[in-house]
């Protein structure tokens, strides 16, 4: 035979090795620097997250010193400690870092007062003074009268905002009217836990607070103006951890709070208080354990999609590298096709040549000599024919170009005419029948002689001189036609069962050097789709094969 030629789609398997280490390289590279890039993501976000932490925490106090302080102002100074207590109230309990009032109750007037602050001809001095909340939120306690004999100190936050009220009617330009945000920052004073509001009059009021500092009005005028100091305890405030699974503990520290335990296996920041809070700091600590398990469960789903990645990556390797083998196999068949084929072809045409070019030459043949060589003609022309109409009719059923014929056939005629031929044919060839279940069924008589042939074909020709045997079983079995065709030939390997269907495949071996076009089972296989039918095969190495064909019953 001649020596095969290589395949243009030669597989380069180192290629494809050195391929997927790299990407595989690669990926590893990029998993690494996705763990790095996730724990410096995760370590900025440790110290960055804090300032949403504080936000969220610090809503209540924004809320309660924006909206609920300035409210004060809508009782124009007339507050009485009843309806202080009931506004308190509220307050402490909407609030809870609010842990106590103290309630001024005030009067601008243009006479100086005993227990006041007195500038000029402009006093501001308490009535009454109350305390609510620190154990008694719902009751006042009353902690001076200026009807009473006893002295009292009215106390830094008094002087401090009557001071501040003083200093800005002083500098008020009258001609034109202050913005609230100005009024609102020279009626408080924010100190540490503490807020102290004064009720903002209105201008038209104001407008007399600087002329009563500058004469004595007739008659003297007297305004009423409240006080309250809230009292603010920072530990009371609700922290609002928006990252559970950053920070482990989060508290509240003095400002000069330093922590004794310094391990390293432990991650810490902090984050000054606003405000009144302004000495105390949210302190956030967590074990780098702990903030491991964030930096992981960031990681994971960018190392799942690297993966992915790698994954698509690995597997278009594997197709291609899939591709280039059948490429490579497609290619040793279709080579070993057209090489057993010429080689078909070949030897009857060579043979009709010689037979042909003898009697050419030959100045006069014996009648002996015509039969012989008339013999010779007309059995290399069947061969060639019997080959040309197997490659026609494989084609035609292939590309479903035939239609199925539905013939009534008396199987066991059916069989002994093959047998017949066969015997005849090879007289060698021992074949034996059972027909079980019927007599009679409606098929294609064609088709069906064509499978039975390529399959004694195939008994005789992978069987030694001793073994030559073929056994037809032709059953009923539930409502189908089942044949068994069963030899004691070489046997199929394991590994092979699955190609032998497909066409131009030869299994090497002795038997198969010359003769065969790889078409036969391939043909079987076709035949048996085309009727509708199964066809499997069982084999054992030098024992036998076993060919089992379902048909549908007709009749």
């Amino acid at each position: 035979m001649a020596p095969e030629k290589t395949s243009g789609y030669r597989k380069n398997f180192s290629l494809i090795v050195t391929f997927i280490v790299l990407i595989s390289v690669l990926f590893i590279l990029s998993l690494f620097l996705a763990y790095n890039f996730s724990k410096k993501f995760i370590e900025n976000e440790f110290v960055s997250e804090k300032v949403k932490v504080l936000e969220e925490s610090i809503k209540p106090y924004n809320e309660f010193f924006q909206n609920k302080v300035p409210e004060i102002s809508y009782y124009n100074g007339y507050l009485d400690s009843a309806t202080a207590s009931k506004f308190v109230d509220t307050i402490i309990n909407a609030y809870p870092f609010v842990s106590k009032v103290v309630f001024y109750d005030s009067e601008i007037g243009n006479s100086p007062v005993r227990d006041g602050l007195n500038t000029g001809h402009f006093s501001f001095g308490p009535k009454n003074i109350y305390q609510f909340g620190d154990l008694v939120p719902l009751d006042s306690v009353k902690l001076f009268s200026r009807d009473d004999t006893k002295k009292f100190s009215r106390g830094d936050d008094f002087n401090a905002l009557g001071i501040k009220l003083i200093s800005y009617i002083e500098s008020l330009d009258t001609t034109s009217v202050p913005s609230q945000e100005e009024l609102f920052t020279n009626f408080s004073i924010i100190r540490s836990n503490k807020i102290t509001y004064l009720n903002i009059p209105g201008f038209e009021d104001l407008k007399v607070y600087k002329q009563m500092l500058r004469q004595q009005l007739s008659p003297s005028p007297v305004y009423q103006q409240d006080m309250l100091s809230f009292h603010l305890d920072p530990y009371k405030i609700r922290i609002i951890n928006t990252r559970p699974l950053l920070y482990q503990n989060i508290r509240i520290e003095p400002l000069t709070y330093d922590p004794l335990n310094t391990s390293t296996d432990y991650v810490a920041t902090e984050i000054t208080l606003p405000g009144p809070f302004s000495d105390y700091k949210l302190y956030f600590i967590s074990a780098k354990s702990f903030v491991a398990q964030e930096i992981l469960s960031y990681f994971m789903p960018i190392a799942l999609v690297m993966l992915l990645f790698y994954g698509i990556l690995v597997l278009v390797t594997v197709l291609i590298y899939r591709n280039l083998n059948i490429n490579h196999k497609m290619f040793k068949l279709q080579y070993d096709f057209v090489n057993n084929l010429t080689h078909e072809f070949k030897t009857p045409v060579s043979v009709i040549k010689i037979a042909g070019n003898n009697i050419k030459s030959a100045s006069a043949l014996t009648e002996r000599e015509l039969k012989l060589y008339g013999k010779i003609l007309d059995e290399e022309a069947d061969k060639l024919n019997g080959l040309m109409n197997k490659l026609l009719a494989f084609t035609q059923i292939e590309n479903r170009a035939i239609q199925l014929n539905h013939d009534e056939i008396n199987i066991v005629d059916f069989i002994e005419s093959t047998i017949e031929s066969h015997t005849l044919k090879h007289p060698d060839f021992v074949v034996t029948y059972e027909v079980t279940g019927f007599g009679t069924f409606i098929t294609d008589p064609v088709l069906l002689g064509s499978l039975f042939d390529n399959l004694a074909e195939n008994a005789y020709k992978y069987s030694r001189p001793e073994h030559k045997r073929l056994h037809i079983v032709a059953r009923m079995i539930k409502g189908k036609v089942v044949f068994r065709f069963v030899d004691q030939g070489i046997g199929i390997p394991t590994p092979e069962i699955n190609n032998i269907f497909k066409k131009f495949y030869r299994i090497q071996n002795q038997y198969n050097q010359n003769g065969s076009v790889g078409l036969g089972l391939a043909f079987c296989k076709e035949l048996v789709n085309f009727m509708k039918g199964e066809i499997t095969v069982k084999s054992k190495v030098n024992k036998g094969t076993e060919f089992k064909i379902v048909l549908p019953y007709n009749n």
